[in-house]
């Protein structure tokens, strides 16, 4: 049994321990917001925090998380389901066009803002640039991370 803290709820799931996270989180825990886009790390889809930190829950095995704290997409809103100011900022911005690469997109915005609460141009494309977005909304992204962090998003690119 792995014991996990995932959304601040407690829980044990019994599985291999080699089973990456994604997949104990969409399968065991039925929570679908994350999502499988490349299963090599590579995409940045299926990002969590494990322990407040992004990592890309396709390649890491459950192992890792045990007695951890793992926040998911469904883990950001306020338990009165208030959207986290990087989700209000994606719904003010309209960031998603397909949505799928979104809650990676979000759970890597929402790292940066916690370790640069004003983050400049340059420290955006750092921790985003594992995040890829098929349908080009790099521009909305910037703009969203700008607007949760309360800086004028004046110098990015308008979509």
């Amino acid at each position: 049994m792995i014991k996990l803290n995932v959304n601040g709820s407690t829980t044990e799931v019994d599985v291999d321990p080699n089973t990456p996270i994604l997949w104990v989180v969409r399968e065991n825990l039925k929570m679908t917001g994350t999502k499988f886009g490349c299963g090599i790390a590579q995409c940045g889809a299926c990002t969590v925090h494990l322990d407040g930190k992004p990592v890309r829950s396709c390649s890491t095995p459950i192992s890792a998380a045990d007695g951890k704290s793992i926040t998911t997409i469904e883990g950001l809103a306020a338990e009165d389901g208030t959207l986290s100011k990087v989700q209000q900022a994606w719904v003010a911005e309209q960031v998603p066009q397909c949505g799928y690469c979104q809650s990676g997109q979000i759970m890597s915005a929402t790292a940066l803002l916690k370790d640069h609460p004003n983050p400049s141009d340059d420290q955006i494309d750092a921790a985003m640039k594992g995040n890829i977005c098929r349908c080009g909304t790099y521009p909305r992204i910037r703009k969203a991370i700008k607007v949760a962090a309360g800086v004028s998003a004046s110098s990015s690119e308008e979509a």
